[in-house]
């Protein structure tokens, strides 16, 4: 009995520091990443407010060529919305709104996760002339991690993970705009 009570006792006090911790580890992430495209500012964000033109250099829609996409809204003005279904885990279901435009500078959305869990967050992604024909896309995600799950968030390492692959959609976005 008495070894019983210890383990208990020290398995509250293991959840208790857990806790703790996890109440003064950070809760919110944001990730950017930015490329040198060799276009004009107009031909560059008129190509990437389009929701359909996005999943042509994602690395998350071209992960799953058999995903469903759906479309509402008028593509590249506020309020559309693009959604997808996936079976590749890591494309899952969800959904993308756009939220704000501001023309030739910038386009915020809306992100909402269905599976393979839910959750939400905030994108944007900005255009920056250069010079006349040269452009700096930035292309940005930011969320929060509710506690207490927010303990886990420096083992995520969401810069590497998700920076990667906005880096590697960039990366596709320059090849397809400079061909």
């Amino acid at each position: 009995m008495l070894i019983i009570k210890r383990i208990l006792i020290i398995l509250i006090l293991i959840i208790s520091i857990v806790l703790i911790a996890a109440y003064f580890m950070p809760k919110e992430y944001a990730v950017e990443r930015e490329i040198t495209i060799n276009q004009p500012v107009d031909s560059i964000f008129k190509y990437v407010k389009s929701l359909k033109n996005q999943n042509e250099f994602s690395v998350w829609a071209n992960m799953d060529p058999k995903m469903k996409l759906n479309y509402k809204g008028v593509d590249g003005t506020v309020g559309s919305v693009s959604s997808w279904e996936s079976n590749v885990k890591e494309v899952g279901v969800g959904e993308q709104e756009i939220t704000k435009i501001t023309e030739n500078r910038r386009i915020d959305f809306a992100l909402r996760f269905k599976k393979p869990m839910e959750d939400t967050a905030v994108g944007f992604m900005s255009t920056e002339p250069v010079s006349n024909n040269q452009t700096k896309v930035k292309w940005g995600i930011s969320g929060i991690i509710p506690y207490p799950t927010n303990i886990m968030l420096p083992m995520l390492k969401m810069d590497q993970m998700i920076g990667n692959d906005l880096q590697k959609g960039l990366e596709n976005l320059k090849a397809k705009m400079e061909e």
